[in-house]
């Protein structure tokens, strides 16, 4: 223990997106909308899912997890950036940067399998409509989803637990807007090819098991879509997965880019750019890709703004 305190420094400082001051204000008004935008978003999807019984259906209800873990993405990464766009002390503690690392690892990993777990709802539901209400029940969606956070909170101990017992006896800078694991095995001084090989193995074993998962379950999507003989019925089928499959594209694609590409590859600027697409743009847009093109949640939206409209007009009617 002695020699990991001396050898771990008290903080660190995270550099941002840039140095220049009036770059920083426009990222922080940038941010802050990102942020409003992602909390609001996914808050009004919950909302009306929650109000809405016909929309308490398994798909909805992964969507109402899938918008909880968006929300604790966004408030797990995006705060801490606002403070420090706007600060010349750009520190977060030591303990603070673990908690956060941890958390956003949990997320991720848990976002991951969730949007698998999606995939195959849309598989029962397309290629197995008789069944589905059997197969998709509500102890199956509850038991998927608790499987989910619980490979979550596991993989994300055994990631982070090595990667806090580097020494960090160099440079407490990191690259980076928050603390993940790339840029810190990048500011240890020791070798840290041990740990690159934990993190290849169990973003492998996660992400890419999971991502194979959903190309064959779309692969029987497709082979069913093609057997559909009128165009207009296979559109509506397959409008039905393409917002899944817009999230699957871009969250997969940046996961894979950060923590399954060679180290030696590490590009800081990239990185950055990279992360900010996964932590906090894709949040944002998951409830918009998800709700804006569907009609049932924009008639729910309707229903429930005239239910208040209604309300308010009988309190005012003297």
């Amino acid at each position: 223990m002695g020699q990991f305190n001396q050898t771990s420094p008290d903080s660190f400082i995270l550099l941002g997106l840039s140095n220049v001051r009036s770059v920083q204000f426009i990222c922080f008004f940038i941010f802050l909308l990102i942020y409003l935008t992602t909390v609001l978003g996914n808050l009004l999807l919950i909302f009306v899912v929650t109000m809405t019984p016909t929309l308490h259906t398994p798909m909805y209800f992964f969507l109402s997890n899938l918008s909880v873990i968006d929300i604790s993405f966004s408030c797990t990464i995006v705060p801490k950036i606002l403070v420090n766009t706007l600060s010349t002390q750009k520190s977060i503690s030591f303990s603070e940067c673990a908690m956060q690392m941890y958390i956003h690892l949990v997320l991720g990993a848990t976002e991951s399998i969730l949007l698998a777990v999606m995939a195959y709802d849309r598989f029962v539901a397309i290629c197995r409509p008789l069944h589905y209400k059997i197969i998709m029940n509500y102890k199956l969606c509850i038991c998927l989803v608790v499987i989910s956070w619980s490979v979550g909170f596991i993989n994300s101990l055994i990631l982070v637990l090595p990667t806090l017992s580097l020494p960090f006896c160099g440079s407490n800078h990191i690259n980076h807007f928050f603390c993940e694991i790339p840029p810190l095995l990048h500011i240890s001084c020791t070798d840290t090819r041990l740990n690159e090989a934990l993190l290849y193995a169990s973003a492998g074993t996660i992400v890419m098991c999971l991502f194979f998962f959903i190309l064959i379950s779309y692969a029987h999507i497709m082979a069913t879509i093609l057997k559909i003989h009128t165009l207009t019925e296979s559109y509506k089928v397959f409008s039905t997965c393409a917002s899944h499959i817009t999230v699957v594209t871009l969250y997969y694609g940046t996961i894979m880019f950060i923590y399954l590409r060679p180290y030696s590859t590490y590009y800081q600027d990239t990185d950055k750019i990279v992360s900010l697409l996964y932590t906090a743009v894709t949040p944002m847009l998951n409830p918009f890709i998800y709700s804006m093109r569907n009609k049932d949640f924009k008639g729910s939206i309707n229903n429930i703004n005239k239910q208040v409209n209604v309300h308010n007009f009988l309190c005012l009617d003297p």
